[in-house]
């Protein structure tokens, strides 16, 4: 599978891009899950990656099943906010939030002396769940509709 193979989506047949579709959102539910198993284990900087990755892989999702391309991380952000949360479709503070969880996951994975602890993961927490709960909903339901 390609890195963002979400670039590649206008050369895919409709099967293929529901196939991509299921398998982001399924990636994005199974990293939700690593993430009380890194906590418990104290790696907190790994569960805010994990808690990043879960979101990034949901909006990837989203984004294949209406056909928006992508090339970069900061694509995924720009194309969220402006065919998802500008349009009314996902809450407004979605934005802001996506933007904080990849400045945590950018921080904690690339810059020296960033250690997040337990209450930064326990704060974020319920945010990631609602993000990727939202979005697995909206592709959920445009699965359904495209029969699968």
């Amino acid at each position: 599978m390609m890195q963002y193979a979400c670039n590649i989506i206008l050369d895919m047949t409709e099967q293929q891009r529901i196939d991509l579709v299921k398998y982001r959102i399924e990636l994005a539910n199974s990293t939700l899950a690593e993430i009380a198993d890194q906590k418990r284990l104290g790696y907190y900087n790994t569960a805010v990656n994990r808690m990043y990755y879960a979101c990034y892989y949901a909006a990837i999702a989203l984004l294949i099943a209406y056909g928006k391309e992508v090339k970069s991380h900061a694509g995924v952000r720009t194309s969220l906010s402006l065919n998802f949360i500008k349009t009314g479709i996902l809450p407004e503070d979605f934005g802001a939030f996506y933007s904080l969880i990849f400045s945590k996951r950018s921080s904690g994975d690339y810059e020296d002396f960033i250690t997040h602890n337990e209450e930064t993961v326990d704060s974020l927490m319920p945010q990631v769940n609602q993000f990727v709960q939202t979005i697995s909903h909206i592709v959920y339901d445009w699965l359904s509709e495209n029969n699968n």
